[in-house]
């Protein structure tokens, strides 16, 4: 009977104790934050034509992806924000957790730097890559829209040289910015996990 009351005892102590990755909640809260965004980003898709607080959108978020063309740069930059920007960082919160609760081995020193880097680049790189994407889609297929729905009647020649063509270097950069922010975390995944 004392040892079932000790084992109780134990158990009570351990579910008792409060671990917390400061990591994870880091990343948790980068989540919550791009999920807020990705929602904004959201009702000029299921509002169309008059947005957020009676602004009219000419034409419709709707209608240009629906059109296809340019307008599928919109469709790609939402998408991998919301796969990307909140999914993805909200799940990069359990390795942390695994590492700095499971494992018991809390970030410092170098590896803390990196779990920075990681932070704020993949956050800020994914976000800008992907509003660059969704704003020349956006613009791209207005200008191609005739004008009888709200477009610009402009050719896909245009549209290419005035619009899409001077977003591509800034888009790849971004990804770029965002891919040094996982390999930074990968960097201090590993460094955490040899750390001693």
């Amino acid at each position: 009977m004392a040892l079932k009351l000790e084992e109780k005892t134990r158990f009570v102590e351990k579910t008792e104790t409060r671990q917390v990755s400061r990591w994870s909640n880091r990343f948790i809260w980068a989540a919550i934050f791009q999920g807020l965004a990705a929602t904004l980003l959201t009702i000029p898709i299921i509002w169309p034509s008059t947005g957020l607080f009676g602004i009219t959108v000419s034409p419709a978020v709707a209608m240009v992806i629906a059109s296809g063309s340019a307008g599928t740069w919109y469709t790609v930059g939402y998408l991998t924000y919301v796969m990307v920007g909140v999914i993805a960082v909200g799940l990069t919160a359990l390795f942390y957790y695994n590492f700095e609760v499971s494992q018991s081995k809390p970030y410092r020193g170098v590896s803390n730097v990196f779990a920075w880097i990681h932070l704020v680049l993949m956050n800020v790189g994914v976000a800008a890559a992907c509003y660059m994407l969704m704003y020349g889609g956006y613009f791209a297929e207005r200008a191609l829209l005739p004008t009888t729905v709200g477009g610009l009647g402009q050719t896909e020649l245009w549209v290419h040289i005035n619009i899409l063509s001077g977003l591509e270097s800034p888009i790849a950069i971004a990804i770029a910015i965002a891919g040094v922010g996982v390999i930074a975390g990968g960097i201090g995944y590993i460094l955490n996990y040899f750390r001693r």
